[in-house]
């Protein structure tokens, strides 16, 4: 395991310079490589903006978490899903890409809703604040996602699972980082001569 801190790869993600957090990635990459590691996951849906520099150049395969989600809503046979994480990721192609390519539909949440929950991940959640009312503000968005179609949700970021599950919430959550967690250990146990 590896990674450099929340700081030095938001402020690159603060001026747009998805080059710079591609190269923090690649730095993380090439060591865990140098440690052993057969392949990489990295449990951030933001910075999974970066990828498309850092591939070509790592050392070593990375499962990507978007891949992983969307491989799960087909399987559960989801055809339109809500996206819920930062204001940077629900802005991306990372999600709507993958799924996309599964014929699966997605809706992204309003402006407004993108601006709070953003508010919520990076000014209560990573400080280790949990509220009531961030709770419901969550739940008042994912039933807006319901109204609007959507048949499950995706969990887009580390922290959200610590306020929304399946019990609190309108739909089915597709937890990326448990997903990704899960769809690595079943990498990992697979003998070297079949992984793709």
């Amino acid at each position: 395991m590896h990674s450099h801190s929340l700081g030095e790869y938001m402020r690159c993600i603060y001026r747009g310079d998805w080059h710079g957090v591609g190269g923090l990635m690649l730095a993380s990459a090439k060591k865990l490589a140098r440690m052993g590691a057969d392949f990489i996951i990295c449990p951030d849906n933001t910075i999974h903006q970066a990828l498309a520099y850092v591939e070509p150049h790592s050392p070593v395969p990375w499962l990507h978490i978007a891949g992983v989600v969307a491989a799960r809503a087909r399987e559960c046979g989801f055809q339109r899903v809500g996206l819920i994480g930062t204001r940077y990721l629900v802005a991306s192609e990372v999600y709507p890409e993958k799924l996309a390519a599964l014929g699966i539909e997605y809706v992204r949440p309003s402006s407004a809703e993108c601006a709070e929950i953003n508010r919520i991940i990076m000014d209560e959640l990573v400080r280790g604040r949990l509220s009531a009312e961030a709770i419901v503000y969550f739940q008042q968005v994912i039933e807006r996602l319901k109204s609007a179609g959507c048949d499950a949700v995706v969990l887009g970021c580390t922290e959200i699972p610590l306020l929304m599950n399946d019990a609190n919430s309108a739909l089915p959550t597709l937890d990326s980082t448990r997903l990704l967690a899960r769809a690595a250990l079943r990498h990992a146990l697979q003998p070297a001569n079949s992984r793709a």
